[in-house]
């Protein structure tokens, strides 16, 4: 069972304290670079100033941190996430973790019409959590009855407001055409899933905002006449890997980069699902004690189901990675944008927790950890419009407190000494509070 503690509510009096963190490292993340020995003071959740530590006056009266010899950085955006419903009894675990995580933005890709409410007491500190971009209800081949129903759920979700708009598999391909018309025309992005009717060129061309999962690469890379074209893939077309043509890459990230299309790859879901990396590790990891003994098992049925269907070995799932991976790495080497996100929570993917496991994917996938963190700070501020993503001044504060330099090494993005969400301090202390109320008791 998991036990819950009580909410801290920020109000608008705590969001207009004033906090200095000093003598700290900054990583700005508009360039590879740190800068050494500032003070950083925070005013009315909005970074007010950055200067050298014995230049810069701390106002009288802020709340002082100690940054010495650590590191500050952007909060970080979780681009792939899942909402509980309004009333689940997990929504504020999962709210919980991503914040204490340094989790300060999460965009929503599977949205309900409670979750405007719910980005509204975010938005205002009515409830405690990272900030929320949403989706509406999903549009899949079960939700949408044809071309004119597309049009109009395209239309509904926009009057009522909705970030961007979902998209799942099973739509034909007159449909999905009549989703993006309406989307394009209306200015609401939509993203997800490339329906196999479409497919990933002709979801680019008509101006998919992101690709998540990769979905539709893989089948993509079949060659021509390929037995499995057009047949069942499995788990995001795993099955296929010992079929697809690696020289087919270039031309598909060429025509990534055309589009301007983004990818959010959340690779930890894959290669959770598909590597060999023992049943029993993946249960034993640390932030399982975060989710119900009943979750565990349904994480670990789904994960043996798809390892057991025909077709798939370990070499084929060996094969799929390694192909994801350099797709991976020939998008990031291109100019093609990488978002980073993890599909939390998902099979094994606890919230916040792996998104630190998705970092670490980006840089083994080739990525430098300057590159996997800006997918997670910076890029996806740009993409989503928000005042984040930055450590400077003028930026909304939503700031994480390291022990070490992740651009040393990426696993230091996980030594978090505290959390600022919206110019409210979260210390050590308040974390592990948090954390003690949440883990679970059996």
């Amino acid at each position: 069972m998991l036990r819950l503690i009580p909410l801290l509510l920020m109000t608008s009096a705590v969001c207009a304290e004033t906090t200095a963190i000093i003598n700290v490292n900054v990583l700005p993340m508009d360039a590879n670079r740190v800068l050494t020995q500032q003070t950083v003071i925070v005013r009315d959740a909005v970074i007010g100033a950055i200067g050298p530590v014995d230049s810069l006056p701390v106002p009288k009266g802020a709340r002082l941190v100690d940054g010495t010899d650590r590191f500050l950085m952007p909060g970080f955006a979780e681009m792939h996430a899942h909402v509980p419903a309004f009333g689940s009894e997990t929504l504020q675990r999962d709210l919980t973790l991503f914040v204490v995580n340094g989790v300060t933005t999460i965009r929503g890709m599977l949205g309900r019409p409670t979750h405007l409410e719910l980005r509204q007491q975010l938005a205002e500190g009515r409830r405690f959590g990272p900030r929320l971009v949403t989706s509406g209800p999903s549009l899949n081949g079960s939700s949408v009855t044809g071309v004119d129903d597309a049009r109009s759920q395209v239309r509904a979700q926009h009057a009522a407001g909705y970030d961007f708009i979902k998209i799942h598999p099973g739509l034909d391909a007159d449909e999905f055409a009549a989703i993006a018309a309406t989307a394009n025309e209306l200015g609401i992005p939509f993203a997800g899933h490339v329906p196999v009717a479409v497919g990933v060129a002709s979801a680019m061309a008509q101006g998919i905002a992101t690709i998540d999962h990769l979905d539709g690469y893989f089948a993509a890379m079949l060659p021509p006449n390929a037995v499995g074209s057009g047949g069942y893939g499995g788990f995001f077309d795993v099955l296929l890997a010992a079929q697809l043509d690696a020289t087919r890459i270039a031309g598909l990230v060429r025509k990534t980069v055309a589009a301007s299309t983004l990818n959010v790859p959340t690779q930890t879901l894959f290669e959770q699902m598909v590597s060999d990396t023992p049943l029993g590790e993946l249960k034993a990891r640390p932030e399982m004690q975060y989710v119900s003994a009943a979750t565990l098992r349904r994480w670990s049925e789904a994960r043996t189901q798809r390892q057991a269907e025909r077709g798939f070995d370990r070499a084929v799932g060996a094969r799929a990675i390694a192909l994801r991976r350099a797709l991976l790495h020939a998008l990031h080497a291109a100019g093609a944008g990488i978002l980073l996100g993890s599909d939390a929570p998902q099979v094994f993917n606890v919230p916040g927790f792996s998104l630190h496991r998705e970092l670490e994917l980006l840089v083994d996938a080739g990525l430098s950890p300057y590159a996997a963190l800006e997918a997670g700070t910076s890029k996806a501020a740009r993409f989503l419009g928000l005042n984040t993503g930055l450590v400077k001044q003028g930026r909304d504060a939503d700031l994480v407190l390291l022990d070490a330099n992740p651009l040393e090494d990426i696993r230091n993005s996980k030594r978090i000494r505290g959390v600022m969400l919206r110019g409210h301090w979260l210390d050590t202390p308040d974390i592990e509070r948090r954390l003690a109320g949440i883990r679970r008791a059996d």
